[in-house]
């Protein structure tokens, strides 16, 4: 396919050039890399294109796995559209200080961070409860963060592995959702971070791709139970996304083609997934309940 940018309209690029595209270098001879503001290309957030309209107005919500990534752009759209904005991280504070430091400059947003291990089901019931105490009220809980690790074979994955991939993943969705849905009003939200690994796994990350699409099938049936007191669950699953989580996690060999295999030709920046999030949340998303909103870019098998 021949790829010609667009250049009778700067302000509306040419999707196949709106974000960076492979090959990427291979950043694991510099170090694993854990960080968002280490990461090279530096990723998207929103930092300076993301622009609210007050579609969260009065609400406050909870990001859980805030701190970089797709989490960093959630917290930051929301903030700008004027909702109140807690986000927690498990063990990154760098990154909880630059996501913290961006929502610092967004006026008539308060904000608070919270440390997590979210597959400790106390620690998830004291978090919703500290949120509505410091913060007035629940009204929107995003379920984020995640952990991923590549196998090359099957043997090689350890069972302490699988085990601890289902409780970050899996139980920590759970209990943070069940304890929410018990502190929410009607016209609550939550919103589940799937992956289109749960419905096109791919072998090497077995254990991920087995968590994501748990999160879908549980997204659908707590969608069922939570209506009744007036509450949506929905989740979005994105494709290749560029966040530290690839390089960090990933062969050199599927870094350096991160994203190819999508009609775009590269991976999406976060702040390209946060509008979705960010319209899941709205009342404009009054007659949305039980669905999986793909965000791919037109994945395709290579």
């Amino acid at each position: 396919m021949k790829l010609m940018k667009n250049v009778k309209n700067p302000d509306r690029p040419h999707p196949l050039y709106a974000g960076v595209r492979p090959p990427f270098e291979s950043q694991r001879e510099k170090g694993k890399v854990e960080s968002a503001d280490s990461l090279e290309p530096a990723a998207d957030h929103g930092e300076s294109g993301y622009v609210g309209r007050e579609r969260l107005k009065g609400c406050t919500a909870l990001v859980v796995g805030g701190d970089s990534g797709i989490g960093r752009a959630v917290s930051l759209a929301f903030a700008r559209e004027s909702a109140d904005v807690a986000f927690t991280y498990h063990s990154n504070e760098e990154d909880a200080r630059t996501t913290a430091d961006l929502l610092n400059k967004v006026e008539g947003s308060k904000h608070r961070i919270y440390q997590l291990d979210q597959s400790d089901s106390e620690a998830c019931k004291g978090l919703i409860d500290k949120v509505c105490s410091d913060l007035g009220k629940l009204d929107i809980l995003v379920n984020n963060a995640g952990v991923q690790t590549t196998y090359e074979a099957l043997e090689d994955i350890e069972l302490e592995d699988f085990e601890s991939t289902f409780k970050t993943n899996v139980f920590g969705t759970f209990y943070l959702s069940k304890f929410a849905l018990q502190s929410m009003e009607q016209g609550g939200c939550i919103i589940n971070s799937s992956s289109i690994q749960a419905f096109d796994p791919s072998a090497y990350l077995l254990p991920y791709a087995a968590t994501k699409a748990a999160i879908a099938n549980m997204t659908k049936s707590m969608a069922a139970f939570a209506i009744e007191k007036g509450i949506r669950v929905n989740a979005v699953a994105p494709g290749p996304v560029w966040t530290p989580l690839i390089p960090a996690t990933m062969p050199p060999s599927k870094v350096e083609k991160f994203g190819s295999n999508t009609l775009l030709g590269r991976p999406a920046q976060p702040t390209e997934l946060a509008s979705v999030y960010v319209y899941l949340a709205s009342a404009e998303a009054s007659y949305v309940t039980g669905e999986i909103y793909p965000m791919t870019g037109g994945r395709q098998q290579l």
